[in-house]
């Protein structure tokens, strides 16, 4: 039994979660929780006992000292709740910490907890994924959850996937057998410049998050980096011929995929997020690949200390292929994607 004390009666809670490790390529995912609970101020209200579930020879303890006295924090996930003002207030759980080493099912068991306790309405967890996609482009972003009439009324996928899973599906399974609505939302994040951070993949999947529990959230700078970081990693790939071609490659073969999906829907989305913003209130090792594999970071140490794409398997070589974690650096799309759809949409 979880005994919650110095937290209020929460009003329309949803639970918003993600983990750093495989599930979170470029950190964009953790990196979304963090700016919401920085941006709000959220206030820590419970931890997870950290020796149930991390290995510390994998998440390793950090060593900080606190007005002269030496102290340890330990890699565990954490709870925090937000109250979003406006109209219509309502309450966040944000829940961020480190994918568990072990004991996952328990792991599940007690966020649920958790959410029970609090009376969460719906649980949404973010998650990144490592996909053949153009960094010059938006940020693919997929939103899918294992109950079908759930799909239907937040306009998400009703995931199909098959192979190897990490956190992210563990606990959306355990939602739907616990009769607790969960939707996953994943951006696609370039496998040739994974090295994190990645504002504009956090900022897309905050965007959609928007989107999808209608309400305006604070975005800070996320824009002004987004753009920073695109114009950073330009100039990398353009001081590399063959980089440049393959981004060109991937740009075409994104713009043609996506010719027939320039409806009107997708600009009335667009417009229905200026309006919210114009009324609103106030506002680590591999990663997951679409084959079930692990793919790493394809950014390496530049003389000068920059850091700059390596050279990509040449797109001919390529075509039509979907490699795996020992095949190269292409990793195809990220794990948990539906094979059949080809747009990130993953478990």
């Amino acid at each position: 039994m979880i005994e919650l004390e110095g937290v209020p009666e929460l009003i329309d809670p949803v639970m918003v979660a993600a983990f750093e490790g495989w599930n979170d390529a470029g950190d964009a995912a953790s990196t979304a929780v963090a700016h919401l609970e920085r941006e709000w101020k959220g206030e820590v209200f419970a931890a997870l006992d950290a020796e149930d579930y991390y290995d510390f020879q994998v998440n390793r303890p950090t060593v900080f000292m606190d007005g002269g006295v030496r102290k340890i924090t330990w890699p565990t996930t954490r709870l925090s709740v937000v109250r979003v003002g406006g109209d219509k207030p309502r309450d966040l759980v944000l829940v961020r910490g480190i994918e568990p080493s072990m004991r996952w099912r328990s792991f599940c068991n007690e966020l649920l907890g958790f959410a029970h306790e609090l009376g969460v309405e719906l649980v949404v967890i973010l998650g990144a994924l490592l996909g053949d996609t153009p960094h010059t482009r938006p940020v693919p972003i997929s939103g899918t959850t294992s109950d079908a009439d759930l799909a239907r009324r937040m306009d998400v996928e009703e995931t199909k996937y098959e192979g190897p899973t990490g956190i992210v599906g563990v606990l959306q399974e355990a939602c739907a057998h616990a009769g607790v609505p969960a939707v996953s939302l994943w951006a696609a994040v370039p496998h040739y410049v994974s090295q994190p951070p990645n504002p504009k993949a956090t900022l897309a999947l905050l965007n959609r998050l928007e989107d999808l529990l209608d309400l305006r959230l604070p975005l800070g700078e996320l824009a002004e980096d987004a753009r920073a970081w695109q114009v950073g990693v330009d100039q990398l790939a353009s001081e590399d011929s063959e980089v440049a071609e393959y981004v060109q490659t991937l740009e075409e073969a994104r713009d043609t995929a996506e010719l027939p999906e320039a409806s009107g829907e997708a600009i009335a989305r667009e417009f229905e997020r200026y309006l919210r913003r114009r009324d609103g209130g106030p506002s680590s090792g591999g990663h997951a690949t679409a084959d079930g594999g692990e793919g790493g970071s394809f950014l390496r140490d530049a003389p000068g200390g920059r850091t700059r794409p390596p050279k990509p398997p040449r797109p001919e070589r390529d075509a039509g292929t979907d490699k795996g974690p020992d095949k190269g650096p292409g990793a195809g799309r990220d794990a948990e994607t539906d094979p059949d759809d080809g747009d990130g949409s993953q478990d």
